[in-house]
């Protein structure tokens, strides 16, 4: 089982821009697959974006062409770039990783993850 550590969050204006970054250690060999979830105060933990170890990508439609998931897979490392920014964005956002390419974690199944970050807050003001 990997470790993740998140970081990157913070208070936005509407429009602005934000990276979080999630870095893996520990079962690093064993990850197959990363992604970023998010989860606003009494809605459902949903995906935002994943990516394989191979470079895949999967986004929500509501992010496609404002986030981008990216990885650094020497430095075991992903990232989420989130541009143009909307109040709607605000939530809570965990980090995740599975040992399989395209199993649930990739597709949005968030019980089905191997490993979760601790969570890191993004508030986007109007």
């Amino acid at each position: 089982q990997a470790q993740l550590v998140e970081s990157g969050g913070g208070l936005v204006q509407a429009g602005g821009s934000l990276r979080l970054s999630c870095a893996a250690s520990g079962s690093i060999f064993e990850i197959r697959a990363m992604g970023w979830y998010r989860q606003a105060p009494g809605k459902q933990r949903e995906l935002v974006a994943g990516i394989t170890s191979g470079g895949n990508t999967n986004y929500v439609d509501s992010v496609k062409g404002r986030f981008t998931i990216s990885r650094d897979n020497a430095k075991n490392t992903v990232y989420l770039q989130m541009s143009s920014l909307k109040p709607e964005d605000t939530a809570v956002y965990y980090c995740a990783a599975d040992n399989v390419y395209f199993g649930g974690c990739y597709y949005g199944r968030p019980d089905k993850c191997n490993s979760w970050g601790q969570g890191t807050q993004v508030t986007v003001s109007s």
